[in-house]
């Protein structure tokens, strides 16, 4: 699409030409498949990761579903998507555009789907919310609670649907997990250990320097990197900013894998505790920051110790540090996994990652809850719950408040490394108690014109 704007009529003509009737009508035409049945989504943020999660979520597995716009700030990687999607579909449907502004103006766009930096996530969410469209939107949730808070006025204000794409409640190892520890199957919780990759992993897997080049270079072609900044900082480009690893570890765009990878484990800690609605009092730790003057200058490693009002305790944990202490605490000396969960109750324990379910007994590692238990929310997958709950208004298996409040775990833990002091926290209040200096850090400025 060329850059004078989506309207009506080429959102309503491209997705007519994808249901151009055919000599033969399958009987689905009539059915929760026909057209008018349709959910239109949009996508925003169409890299690497967003990519796989729009295509592998959203376009190849629901018929149900089309996806009309691919936006990015990258030229080549909306071309190519929506290209790719639209070879799936057989028609154009999907158009190919530069400002994520255009989509939330489009009326015949039903939701979004946010993958962009994670600095974004949060005030395209907002905006989406102020023009009545349902979100879907990747973890983590932002980089300022003070931003998160707004966008939780606009989606209760708008009543748009929102889920929290972690992906972990929608998958079977981790709501067994949840249901038996909620269920008293190792008594009271006294503990929880989670961890997950820090920045560490990247210096394995990047094809860049450890933290990223400083030098100044051009932006390449096609990349708005204005609007790719947006409410950030500006800075001059260097080859390793708008990456995902920039994306991931510099501070302007994101809190680093405390929040992008910890988002995982922590919400999982959060499910089984019941506490989507509140979070830890206390927390207390160390954390390692890179070298000064560092491109990727976000927590590289973390360990820090968090205590609920309830007496249960929680120890959050990077892989670095996490390697020596799940490892020498796991009776069955498995291999060690750069994340998971472990509940510790006093009549056992019950650990789960993406590998599988683990416990202190293999009775309980088979067993599962009985028929006069009520079962937890449970569905087959993040993307699909979401147009599920799109069609019924129902709220989400990861609505906004679980984000915010998982989320808010996160940006505690750095704001205590970042201080070198512990962090109390009102969780009714959402107030950090008696540290105005700490209680700064909870928002940021945002550039103009790019403001929510």
């Amino acid at each position: 699409m060329n850059n004078k704007g989506i309207t009506r009529r080429t959102f309503l003509r491209s997705t007519a030409a994808a249901v151009v009737a055919p000599m033969i009508v399958p009987a689905s035409v009539f059915g929760q498949n026909a057209p008018s049945n349709r959910i239109n989504l949009a996508a925003i943020g169409v890299g690497n990761r967003g990519g796989g999660n729009v295509w592998h979520g959203f376009v190849a597995p629901q018929q149900d579903v089309r996806l009309v716009a691919a936006c990015d700030c990258f030229a080549d990687r909306r071309d190519n998507f929506a290209a790719k999607v639209n070879k799936h579909y057989g028609s154009k449907v999907c158009e190919a555009v530069a400002d994520y502004r255009e989509v939330l103006a489009c009326k015949d766009v039903d939701g979004i789907v946010v993958s962009t930096a994670d600095h974004w996530h949060v005030p395209i969410a907002y905006q989406a919310a102020q023009a009545g469209k349902d979100m879907y939107v990747e973890k983590p949730l932002g980089v300022a609670m003070g931003w998160a808070w707004k966008l939780r006025e606009a989606v209760a204000e708008k009543k748009v649907i929102f889920q929290y794409g972690t992906q972990q409640r929608s998958s079977g190892e981790f709501t067994r997990a949840v249901e038996l520890v909620r269920h008293g199957y190792i008594g009271k919780i006294k503990h929880v250990d989670a961890w997950c990759p820090d920045m560490s992993q990247q210096f394995n897997s990047a094809s860049v320097p450890p933290y990223g080049s400083n030098e100044a270079v051009d932006p390449p072609a096609g990349l708005d990197y204005d609007r790719w900044l947006g409410p950030a900082p500006k800075k001059p480009y260097t080859a390793d900013r708008c990456t995902c690893y920039g994306g991931y570890h510099i501070y302007d765009y994101a809190l680093g894998f405390i929040t992008g990878w910890g988002a995982h484990p922590l919400d999982i800690a959060q499910w089984g505790l019941d506490m989507d609605h509140s979070g830890p009092v206390k927390y207390k730790g160390v954390g390692k920051i890179p070298p000064k003057g560092s491109l990727w200058d976000s927590i590289e490693s973390w360990d820090i110790n968090c205590e609920y009002d309830t007496g249960v305790t929680m120890h959050f944990m990077g892989e670095r540090v996490a390697k020596p202490v799940v490892g020498k605490m796991d009776p069955h000396k498995r291999p060690f996994i750069n994340h998971g969960t472990t509940f510790w109750g006093e009549d056992g324990w019950i650990s789960v990652n993406r590998g599988g379910l683990y416990a202190s007994s293999r009775e309980l590692q088979r067993m599962k809850i009985k028929e006069n238990e009520e079962p937890i929310y449970r569905s087959s997958s993040q993307a699909v719950n979401f147009v599920e709950c799109m069609r019924t208004r129902k709220p989400t298996i990861n609505p906004l408040e679980s984000a915010i409040r998982s989320d808010t775990i996160c940006h505690l833990s750095d704001i205590c490394i970042r201080t070198g002091r512990p962090v109390e926290w009102d969780p009714k209040k959402e107030e950090i108690i008696g540290d105005a200096e700490a209680s700064k850090m909870l928002d940021r400025p945002m550039r103009q014109p790019w403001t929510m």
